[in-house]
């Protein structure tokens, strides 16, 4: 049941019964007061004019009955009198109500010698009549009086000031019935539907949703401290989330430095077996190469032949790079000096293809403890990967401080990644462009180099069009033991490998 309909019933309904009890107690009480009253009255009335008529009717006297009927009349609402014989037979009378009694009630009262009173309705009219035996001073009784009362006042109007008073009350009960139920509707049952409208969106899955603190001041402090759970959950779950995302990302890191060992121990080997090969083929073709007798198209060729053994022995070094542990060694380095380094390495392929770099460094420029060659690296990696990508025509790099992390971004406005390609951006030997032109290790190199400074990169899409890379580095040293840890503050962003 509904706690409103349970206050009425409860509450409402008994009060209601008890003010009806009582109303009726008291209309019942006015009304048995108002006719005692009158019957009262007109019993004294009845006696104080029995006495003289007794007289004059011992007397024989018609004038002296006659004088004593007319000084009823000076009493309050009496609107008759009469004096009738032993009979039963009219001796003398005035006023109204002569026929309310047949003969044989009023020698009933002469043999019952007792004064008698009733309510008699004539012609309409409501009487209360008061019949009295008239007795000699000797104590015979020679006639009867009968005094008459109109129910003129509100004793007449007790059973319609009842009706009356049932009538206000029912619209009284109802109105305030109506009242109860509007300001319980209003005041009780509206804030509570509302909180529990938003109890239950945040049930469905919609965690944003809070309650407005208005209404009463107790559903204010229950909204206020409904929100209040609603935000510590908010937060418990954040925190979950960002652990979930972290064990997630770690466990990726850990599956790639795996990767990344095996993969160092097989070129280690690789290295090691085609090591004597490649340079007994090296050095062959280099003295082929001085020989005179040979024309300028089989030198060509023999220097081709030098130039893709070095790229083998680069390709197998930076495999070695990759899968090797490494301590950094660290210093203080200005950011605004390793990005300009990195500009001048690139500085002749942006010329080449007409590409605008802008730089939107902060000033002062932050200093950070890292290996400055090795951030280099890194800077000059991600130029080139920019400045290489298809219809590639500006390129942004901007960086900011936020409390102790730097964060370096940097964008471009060519054709980006395909959606397919951004899981894999960061994995060895991948690469979007034509056999031959990129070996597929550049942003491995990047990722490993960031991994090992302690920071993290990810890729977005960028704003100009084109891919974003996010580098964020600690600008103290955060791997004081050593070791690689990760820190994922961002959930990772789709980017493109060279």
């Amino acid at each position: 049941m509904r706690l409103r309909n349970l206050i009425i019933l409860t509450v409402i309904v008994p009060l209601f019964l008890i003010l009806v009890v009582f109303s009726l107690v008291a209309i019942h009480s006015l009304e048995d007061n108002v006719r005692s009253k009158l019957q009262t009255e007109v019993q004294i009335i009845t006696h104080a004019i029995g006495t003289s008529l007794g007289y004059a009717l011992a007397r024989d006297s018609p004038e002296s009955l006659e004088e004593s009927l007319h000084s009823a009349f000076s009493f309050h609402r009496i609107y008759g009198a009469y004096v009738f014989d032993v009979a039963g037979r009219e001796v003398y009378g005035l006023g109204l109500g002569r026929e309310l009694f047949e003969p044989e009630e009023i020698r009933a009262v002469v043999e019952d010698g007792e004064l008698t009173g009733t309510y008699r309705q004539h012609d309409g009219w409501t009487y209360y009549s008061a019949l009295m035996p008239l007795a000699t001073p000797g104590g015979e009784v020679r006639g009867v009086l009968q005094v008459n009362r109109l129910n003129t006042g509100i004793e007449n109007y007790t059973g319609f000031l009842t009706l009356v008073a049932g009538a206000v009350f029912l619209v009284g009960s109802a109105g305030i019935v109506f009242g109860i139920w509007w300001g319980f509707r209003r005041h009780i049952e509206r804030p509570l539907n509302r909180l529990l409208e938003v109890m239950a969106r945040v049930e469905n899955g919609d965690r944003q949703q809070r309650a407005e603190p208005r209404g009463p001041e107790e559903y204010r402090r229950l909204a206020v401290a409904l929100n209040g759970m609603l935000d510590a959950m908010a937060e418990k779950d954040a925190d979950i989330e960002a652990r979930r995302l972290n064990e997630i990302a770690l466990e990726k890191q850990l599956r790639k430095s795996h990767k990344l060992a095996e993969l160092g121990v097989l070129a280690a080997g690789v290295a090691h077996e085609i090591g004597a090969p490649l340079t007994v083929i090296n050095g062959q073709a280099q003295r082929l190469a001085r020989r005179e007798t040979i024309g300028d198209d089989e030198r060509a060729r023999l220097t081709r032949i030098r130039g893709e053994v070095e790229r083998i022995v680069e390709i197998v070094r930076q495999l070695m790079e990759l899968g090797r542990r490494h301590n950094v060694e660290k210093e203080w380095t200005v950011l605004n000096d390793l990005v300009q380094a990195a500009q001048t390495l690139v500085e002749e392929d942006l010329e080449q293809r007409g590409i605008v770099l802008e730089t939107a460094l902060p000033r002062p420029s932050p200093r950070l403890l890292a290996n400055g060659q090795q951030l280099v690296q890194v800077f000059t990696n991600l130029l080139r990967n920019a400045v290489q990508a298809e219809g590639t025509r500006r390129v942004r790099l901007s960086a900011e401080s936020r409390g102790e992390q730097l964060r370096l971004r940097l964008e471009d406005d060519g054709d980006g990644i395909r959606e397919q390609d951004k899981p894999q951006v960061f994995d060895p030997f991948f690469t979007t462009k034509p056999v031959g032109q990129g070996s597929g290790l550049g942003l491995s190199m990047v990722h490993r180099i960031i991994n090992d400074h302690g920071g993290t990169i990810t890729v977005f899409d960028s704003d100009l069009g084109g891919a974003g890379f996010l580098v964020t580095l600690p600008l103290e040293d955060s791997l004081a033991d050593g070791r690689s840890v990760t820190p994922f503050n961002e959930p990772p962003i789709q980017g493109r490998q060279t």
